[in-house]
């Protein structure tokens, strides 16, 4: 059974910082990709970023050089460090476990999500 708890949400001024954090209870977790998905109130849900079982790593534009993902295998947890926020990142964060395939990612299982805020 697949179950991703996320953490880390909260409110911030626009300019700060958060660091999201997954657990994640998976099997074989080290060869597994994750990746961050948004929702904000009225729109779709948008790919932030990815990250593979080497580490390889893909941002959404609007996120880039502002946002790092990372893994720690050996605590099966996956982590989305975001700086310099603004308050169109406002949003709720899934955490989600998928796969590659012919290099787009497709996401398989999802958390229920944490809130993030970014007040003007």
């Amino acid at each position: 059974q697949v179950q991703l708890v996320e953490s880390g949400g909260g409110l911030v001024q626009a300019g700060g910082s958060l660091r999201l954090s997954c657990a994640a209870s998976v099997s074989s977790f080290n060869i597994k990709a994750f990746g961050w998905y948004r929702q904000a109130p009225g729109k779709q849900r948008e790919l932030v970023a990815t990250i593979g079982a080497t580490g390889r790593t893909d941002y959404a534009d609007s996120v880039m050089g502002r946002s790092t993902i990372s893994r720690h295998n050996s605590e099966n947890m996956v982590y989305l460090q975001m700086n310099s926020l603004k308050p169109e990142d406002t949003a709720v964060y899934y955490c989600n476990v998928g796969m590659y395939n012919f290099g787009r990612y497709y996401p398989e299982y999802w958390g229920q999500g944490t809130q993030v805020t970014v007040g003007s």
